[in-house]
């Protein structure tokens, strides 16, 4: 049996589209890595609170911290599971969700610790806030880091456990 060189019997406009099409699959691998812009600056995540604690009391709805950065997969895969068609309705009825940026765990490190949230465990790491800013939970032991091995399931039955007892307000 003789093999073929393929690249060879290739006409040049061909290996040319082929070459083109690796580089953008390339390409799309590396910019999909880096994923969706999530997290706001780093800056941001105390006003950010601020006023999540806010429209909470106001809507007699609940916290939910998440302290995680864009690079990190898990927070990607947690995002997205956070707004599937199942969780979507049980988040936005019973809580306001804030993306705190930790960098590479080096940002926002006080605010962590302040809400009990250490990052040492990993991220995405999660805090549950009642409306006056009370931790009513918070991540010990890196629960939500291994999401992408993770269901939606798992975050439908954490914002069950946690939504407040007494159905919020709807939002005005």
């Amino acid at each position: 049996m003789n093999t073929v060189n393929l690249r060879a019997n290739l006409p040049v406009n061909l290996r040319a589209a082929a070459l083109l099409a690796l580089f953008a699959i390339v390409g799309a691998e590396s910019s999909h890595s880096q994923g969706r812009q999530i997290y706001p600056a780093p800056e941001q995540a105390s006003a950010d609170i601020a006023a999540a604690l806010k429209d909470a009391a106001a809507q007699h709805r609940r916290v939910i911290l998440d302290f995680g950065g864009d690079w990190c997969t898990d927070c990607q895969v947690l995002d997205i599971y956070f707004h599937d068609s199942n969780n979507k309705p049980i988040l936005e009825a019973n809580f306001i969700l804030v993306h705190i940026n930790v960098g590479h765990r080096d940002q926002n490190v006080s605010l962590a610790d302040r809400y009990q949230t250490p990052l040492d465990k990993g991220v995405p790491a999660l805090a549950v806030l009642n409306m006056r800013g009370k931790v009513l939970y918070s991540q010990k032991g890196g629960e939500f880091e291994p999401m992408r091995h993770m269901e939606s399931s798992a975050v439908t039955q954490f914002l069950t456990q946690w939504k407040p007892a007494t159905p919020a307000q709807p939002p005005r």
